[in-house]
């Protein structure tokens, strides 16, 4: 079987790696420079920063599975328990991250597979010589017997407009959070603390990374994700604009270091406010799968991807 995988976000690589162990002919294909969607690690000079997802836990015993292989290939390792100094053990649940950086992870999945980047997705289409057509925006067409969309749903409605594919409505109706991204790079240490990770610490942000303290960089660097509310309201707010605030409100997480460089990184679709109650959701050989259906996080993400491949497998 042909299988077009749309989007090399974690469900779109794990979808396509348990396709082509099972013999099917299977590419992927992402608008971005490289695979991992919101798996995201960027260099600045000799900084080393996650600035999209910051670690991933386990609940599920599938996804399990699939961690303990990345752990023992080094893909992945163990950050911490939690993210407050004092009490980081007491939930239980090992917060993982990738070895040298989240996109570890992405660039673990995409070995041997067909991966695209640089390649946007235009429309899908049924075919002439085949059940479906991907054209690309370049003008070229990818024929398939099934297609599977993972990216954010409003990127594959645009997508399946030309397919005939009705979709639910309440599907049509899933709104996402946005998260504006301070990247900061500092000539010493931060004032961020052991294990380097703070959640929900103020009213600006919802999550600050030290990148050294968490072990990817080997330069002090903060990943600073302000809230949905804030990057809601500041969204068209200019980057200088929008970049000095940012600095000005995470003072008391650089403290006495001087910032050396900052830059500032946009999600627009970040997050999913509602949940499909399925793990996938398909019509006619087109299947669309990603955090909306298993979850805004890693795992979900991941056990959509795996289901969708799954279905795929025992309808052919």
């Amino acid at each position: 079987m042909r299988v077009v995988v749309v989007g090399a976000g974690i469900a779109g690589l794990i979808a396509a790696q348990s396709l082509s162990k099972s013999g099917h002919d299977v590419v992927v294909v992402d608008k971005g420079r490289s695979p991992g969607g919101r798996i995201a690690t960027r260099r600045i000079d000799d900084a080393t920063l996650d600035h999209g997802a910051q670690f991933f836990t386990v609940r599920d015993s599938l996804f399990e599975s699939h961690v303990s292989e990345w752990i023992a290939s080094g893909v992945v390792t163990e950050w911490c328990r939690g993210f407050d100094s004092t009490t980081q053990n007491n939930d239980g649940f090992p917060r993982y991250r990738g070895a040298r950086g989240m996109t570890d992870i992405a660039k673990h999945l995409a070995q041997g597979l067909d991966v695209r980047c640089n390649t946007l997705a235009f429309s899908i289409a049924r075919g002439a010589t085949s059940k479906w057509q991907l054209k690309i925006d370049d003008g070229s067409v990818l024929d398939a017997d099934a297609i599977i969309v993972t990216c954010p749903l409003p990127q594959a409605y645009a997508l399946l407009v030309t397919a005939s594919i009705e979709l639910p409505e309440s599907m049509l109706r899933t709104e996402y959070d946005r998260t504006i991204c301070l990247l900061a790079v500092l000539n010493q240490s931060s004032a961020v603390a052991n294990p380097g990770g703070l959640q929900n610490p103020d009213e600006t942000f919802s999550f600050i990374a030290d990148n050294a303290i968490k072990g990817i960089s080997s330069a002090v660097a903060l990943t600073m994700h302000a809230n949905p509310q804030f990057s809601l309201e500041h969204w068209d707010t200019s980057t200088d604009d929008v970049q000095h605030l940012l600095l000005e409100r995470a003072t008391p997480w650089i403290g006495d270091a001087t910032v050396i460089t900052s830059q500032i990184k946009k999600w627009r679709l970040a997050t999913p406010l509602t949940i499909w109650p399925e793990r996938y959701w398909t019509n006619d050989m087109i299947v669309l799968a990603g955090d909306a259906f298993g979850g805004p996080k890693i795992e979900g993400a991941a056990l959509s991807g795996l289901a969708a491949a799954n279905y795929l497998q025992e309808v052919i």
